[in-house]
């Protein structure tokens, strides 16, 4: 790997996650609130862990494919928005697909928009405390008029051929940094994985200023 190439900027800490992931939900409601306490900015990379898991022969989560490990992520992730206080509701179907919504947060990223956290939020909330079908048009639709933003033009922005190619070339990014599972949190070149270990991103990002 070369040193030069994967950069976070200073007094930032990089979130890698995926819609459809139940522990990146409970990241994505934590992240925010901790990092501005640390003095900290947040870059929201959104990715696809279909890619990521078909590199390793897989054709799903393994949440899914491993029965007991499927079964005890359950149990745990209750427990989490539990300790938290994050509501939760067990999605009817799961891994669910959210390529729009990961669509909209590239493009939300890309072009600097402060409405990147809470739109990333409520996509989070709508599959994992409201059980709804987040690659919905008209549910996303729904998201974006209700943060007072102009739907149509972000969705058009969003659906552009640049945009989508964006999302995929993220994707590819994840793999050449040998990410395998989300949450994911980079502090320069230092990699955490998990929910479990986001309060190590913070520490170090607030130790180190991301210069690593």
């Amino acid at each position: 790997m070369n040193p030069h190439i994967w950069t976070t900027p200073p007094r930032s800490v990089e979130f890698w996650f995926d819609f459809g992931s139940h522990y990146s939900y409970v990241s994505s409601m934590r992240i925010g609130q901790l990092a501005q306490r640390a003095g900290l900015n947040v870059i929201w990379r959104p990715f696809l862990l279909g890619p990521i898991f078909k590199s390793f022969g897989w054709n799903s989560s393994p949440f899914v494919l491993q029965k007991e490990k499927g079964e005890y992520t359950w149990i745990d992730i209750a427990r989490e928005c539990r300790k938290y206080g994050l509501p939760w509701k067990q999605p009817t179907s799961f891994p669910r697909s959210g390529v729009l919504p990961m669509r909209v947060a590239v493009y939300g990223e890309r072009s600097g928009q402060k409405w990147v956290e809470a739109f990333c939020q409520e996509v989070m909330l709508t599959n994992f405390a409201r059980d709804r079908d987040i690659d919905d048009e008209a549910l996303v639709t729904e998201l974006l008029v209700q943060l007072g933003l102009d739907a149509k033009a972000v969705l058009a922005e969003a659906l552009s051929a640049d945009n989508k190619l964006a999302l995929r070339e993220q994707t590819e990014e994840a793999i050449r940094r040998r990410i395998f599972g989300a949450p994911t949190f980079f502090v320069g070149r230092e990699m955490f994985w998990g929910n479990d270990r986001l309060e190590d991103a913070i520490a170090c990002a607030s130790r180190t200023g991301g210069a690593l």
